[in-house]
């Protein structure tokens, strides 16, 4: 049967607020068909931007919620036994370097190391994915691009990128919005007013003063969707601050009542 890679390309625009001029200069990398790595912190907007710029150009993407138990074969395919023996199967990244799509592969420092040096061949002059199993060199397709994404914040001895595979790379750094921008985007995505949008915007603001004096990351720009999202649907503004913003980030009973007391103030 013949595979349609046209499945995989995005049909609405996913909404995307430029902050800086990313679009130029993903754009650009894509003319080249330079790969890219896009950094920065939980829910700032990374795969957004990532859809958005495939629905821009118009190419398919095919994403990888990488963790650690992805081996190389989930990345590349894998023979598999039917009723007739056995069969290839290709995986995400053959997919997209065979038929032309944007690979991202989301959160790769999740990923072993030992599995990520099979992206190594597609990233530099030879564009090519050989399948060791399959006893075949798959040539990228001129329209491949790989992109891969992680969070600085929480590199360690034990989850970090090589400088090998990170020089590969042409690399967008991304961080949250300026308050303007980001109360624009969680009026925009929770469907609440702009004055809602700013509070919650606030409340962020004070729970990332807080990052490594208690907490490992502040509050995204996701969390804050969420939160605007349970007020539409009728929840108090405290309650669903308490639910979005407060659960989710932290256990320490220190830092829950300092986040408590800034919505309090700030919803009063």
């Amino acid at each position: 049967m013949q595979f349609d890679i046209q499945q995989y390309l995005i049909k609405q625009e996913p909404y995307y607020l430029p902050q800086h001029n990313e679009v130029a200069l993903y754009t650009a990398a894509y003319a080249a068909r330079l790969p890219v790595m896009v950094k920065g912190p939980t829910g700032c907007g990374k795969s957004r931007f990532i859809e958005h710029m495939a629905w821009r150009l118009n190419k398919p993407l095919i994403t990888v919620a990488c963790n650690e138990d992805m081996t190389a074969s989930d990345l590349i395919g894998r023979y598999l036994l039917d009723a007739n023996g056995t069969r290839w199967i290709d995986g995400p990244l053959t997919l997209a370097a065979r038929h032309g799509a944007i690979c991202y592969l989301d959160e790769i420092v999740e990923a072993r190391q030992d599995t990520t040096v099979v992206i190594h061949p597609l990233t530099d002059h030879r564009r090519t994915l050989p399948l060791d199993k399959k006893g075949e060199l798959v040539t990228a397709h001129p329209d491949f691009q790989l992109v891969i994404s992680y969070n600085p914040g929480y590199q360690s001895l034990m989850k970090d990128l090589k400088q090998s595979t990170k020089q590969r790379f042409t690399a967008l750094e991304f961080d949250y919005p300026l308050a303007s921008v980001e109360a624009s985007i969680v009026s925009r995505e929770a469907e609440v007013d702009l004055d809602v949008a700013e509070r919650l915007v606030n409340v962020a603001q004070a729970a990332r003063a807080l990052k490594g004096h208690g907490l490992d990351e502040g509050i995204s720009t996701r969390l804050l969707v969420y939160a605007g999202t349970l007020m539409r649907h009728g929840i108090a503004a405290q309650e669903a601050c308490r639910m979005a913003l407060v659960r989710p980030i932290s256990d320490d009973a220190d830092i829950c009542d300092t986040l408590n007391h800034a919505i309090d103030a700030v919803f009063a």
